[in-house]
């Protein structure tokens, strides 16, 4: 394939994702708003490493 197609194949991906325009959850960002907890029971940090645990064991 020549750098041409290449080109136009990521221009095409490139205004896809910058004209397109995904669903939006207006309930969720309405809870997020509003500073409610998501429904799913999850007293987690949004973020959690399942290496954590790991951690330690191999720090020198």
């Amino acid at each position: 394939m020549g750098r041409g197609r290449a080109k136009a194949k990521q221009a095409k991906v490139a205004r896809e994702l910058k004209y397109s325009t995904p669903p939006t959850d207006l309930e969720a960002l309405q809870r997020e708003l509003a500073g409610k907890s998501p429904d799913k029971g999850q007293d987690e940090d949004w973020y959690s490493d399942p290496y954590d645990e790991y951690d330690d064991e191999y720090r020198h």
